[in-house]
């Protein structure tokens, strides 16, 4: 990207453009006192981090895994600030390798302080950058209650910490951009094929239509005020959710049946045709190999998804499509700070 001064409320902004130099210096991670305190503030539960200590004292004696770490490093720094690149990390980066265990997550706190600088030359508020970054401690959170250790999908954090993703109140938004043999997805957006990806993240309450408001709101006034260059006139959502067999196990008023409502269809000839059991499962119960008659049954919702699936039927992931309406200026004030109520971090 060019050069930016932390001071322009609206600084001009070139998607995919080269990141300025002093951006490319190889982040560092801090020494452990800090290195608590920089867990704390990416919300990282306290019970993984001894562990994260450890890793760090392994990193720092061993050569050949500190070169493999700073490896990966380097080639994240680097892709600070660019959009609709590859990932470049593997989903279980890091997992397997001997003394292996937390690198993916120290990669993302060496990160973190880069990640910030990009959002504040942005001008992005010091509010949504840390919502956006604090998924690193939720993603943590969610692989132990699924029995695992260390994080289930790294590759799915490179987004937030390189600027493509922000989470908004209830909702997280994703840049995107469909072009080329991507064309007939571009019909989600309204320009160019510009659209923003909607995810739902898991431990930030109801998915309540009053929260997905506040978040939609949040969105239309977001992206043109921090992205000018990239016109956003919709978003879309690939989700179980989505799934219209769910209108015959839940009631017409709840939460979810209402988000479906918001949504046309939207199809992704790239997207799996057959039925994905395995979604909604890893997603409401966290084990996907338990017998379908050991799983709770405390909620409406767990309910349905299991007697659907005793009764022979499958669940499938559907595409939606929402077109963002223009927030009137009486209103803009409120949803998103202005740089001058940012604090700096």
């Amino acid at each position: 990207m060019p050069s930016r001064t932390p001071d322009l409320p609206h600084p001009p902004h070139v998607p995919g453009s080269a990141r300025p130099a002093r951006f490319l210096q190889l982040p560092q991670l801090p020494s452990d006192e800090d290195l608590v305190e920089a867990l704390r503030g990416l919300a990282v539960p306290f019970e993984e981090v001894n562990g994260l200590l450890a890793a760090r004292t392994r990193l720092d004696r061993d050569r050949g895994l500190r070169t493999f770490f700073e490896e990966m490093l380097r080639t994240q720094a680097e892709a600070v600030g660019t959009l609709g690149q590859p990932a470049g990390l593997d989903r279980d980066w890091a997992a397997g390798t001997a003394g292996g265990e937390g690198l993916a997550t120290l990669l993302f706190v060496a990160l973190a302080p880069l990640a910030r600088a990009h959002h504040r030359a942005l001008g992005i508020p010091a509010e949504v950058t840390g919502s956006t970054l604090a998924d690193l401690g939720r993603q943590l959170a969610v692989s132990r209650w699924r029995g695992r250790s260390g994080l289930g999908n790294a590759r799915w954090l490179t987004l937030h910490f390189r600027g493509e993703l922000f989470q908004l109140g209830r909702l997280q938004f994703q840049r995107t951009r469909y072009t080329g043999t991507d064309a007939p997805a571009a019909r989600a957006g309204d320009a160019d094929g510009w659209s923003l990806q909607l995810h739902i993240p898991d431990h930030c309450g109801p998915l309540s239509p009053a929260a997905c408001d506040r978040a939609l709101d949040r969105a239309r006034v977001f992206f043109p005020r921090y992205f000018p260059g990239e016109p956003y006139r919709s978003c879309h959502i690939f989700s179980w959710l989505l799934d219209r067999q769910l209108a015959d196990h839940l009631p017409a008023e709840s939460n979810i049946i209402r988000f479906q409502r918001r949504f046309s269809p939207l199809e992704r000839p790239d997207l799996p045709s057959g039925p994905e059991d395995t979604n909604p499962l890893k997603f409401v119960f966290g084990d996907i190999e338990r017998p379908l008659d050991s799983l709770p049954r405390d909620t409406v919702v767990q309910r349905a998804l299991v007697d659907h699936l005793r009764a022979g039927g499958h669940w499938y992931v559907r595409g939606g499509r929402l077109p963002l309406r223009t927030v009137v200026p009486a209103v803009e004030q409120a949803l998103v700070p202005t740089v001058g109520q940012a604090s700096d971090r």
